[in-house]
């Protein structure tokens, strides 16, 4: 979020708490991109507030709902509010339970991967309309074509994600792989250690496409773990994630803290793999 909005987006959601008779004297940022996630305290109301236009807000809410009641592992919106999105001042914001997290330790993958697959057996008990993963393949080629949404793009990088992109969607929808509900960026940040276990959080991202494309997002061992799905998939999905958000940090405006340094590692990573055009 822009630093000249955070002060009015920490307001906001400290207002909309305080209307339900909870104390929210204090906020710490938990993360801050596209959105900012808070802490408020002494309440422990966890508030995700993004700009007014951000319509993704309402399909969080009601996808978390829908897949707490199916038992998904994911984090629940506060009961001591009302479960919906929230207006004030320009933003649109939305409140969630506070997890203590259990242990700084890594997650193992053997339980990281026995929580993906129970979220997406939730998944595919839940019928709502959501983009499909190669929406994302297609953003990310139109922001690779255009000098004027990616400026800082060096020309040898362009054509290596151009290739890359090109290449994997057509050999990803060759295969023809089952397709179902996705979190689509299963990633450790969007995992939470809690006392009720693995939680996932951040459903604003869920897609559909097959379960490969949510694995590429988790470290690589849990793929190791998780019964069923295709190593040359996976294989595929990795690289093809690593090409999108590679993308993504050299977009003008990306606001993600050191988004230029991340987008050029990614690079690396995919010229290591020998991605060739074809």
């Amino acid at each position: 979020m822009q630093a000249s909005d955070v002060s009015r987006a920490v307001a906001a959601a400290r207002s909309i708490v305080s209307s339900f008779g909870l104390t929210a004297d204090d906020a710490i940022v938990l993360h801050d991109s596209n959105k900012l996630t808070l802490r408020l305290l002494p309440c422990d109301v966890v508030a995700r507030v993004a700009p007014a236009a951000d319509q993704v807000a309402r399909f969080e809410v009601e996808l978390a709902q829908r897949l707490a009641g199916a038992g998904c592992p994911v984090a629940a919106l506060d009961p001591r509010v009302e479960p919906r999105v929230h207006e004030r001042d320009g933003f649109v914001v939305t409140l969630w339970t506070y997890y203590e997290p259990v242990s700084s330790r890594e997650i193992s993958p053997i339980d990281y991967a026995e929580a993906l697959e129970r979220l997406h057996a939730g998944m595919r008990e839940v019928d709502v309309p959501a983009p499909h993963f190669m929406d994302r393949v297609e953003h990310a080629q139109r922001l690779v074509a255009s000098r004027e949404l990616t400026p800082e793009l060096a020309d040898a990088d362009r054509e290596l994600l151009d290739d890359t992109l090109r290449r994997l969607r057509r050999v990803i929808g060759e295969r023809g792989a089952a397709e179902q509900l996705l979190h689509g960026e299963p990633h450790p940040g969007n995992v939470l250690s809690t006392e009720h276990g693995l939680l996932f959080i951040d459903l604003e991202t869920c897609c559909r496409g097959p379960v490969e494309f949510d694995l590429a997002h988790a470290p690589e061992e849990v793929g190791e773990h998780y019964a069923g799905m295709s190593p040359a998939l996976l294989r595929e999905c990795r690289t093809l994630v690593l090409a999108i958000i590679a993308t993504w940090r050299w977009e003008r405006g990306d606001q993600l803290p050191n988004g230029r340094r991340l987008g050029a590692e990614w690079l690396d990573r995919i010229r290591a793999l020998g991605v060739t055009s074809g």
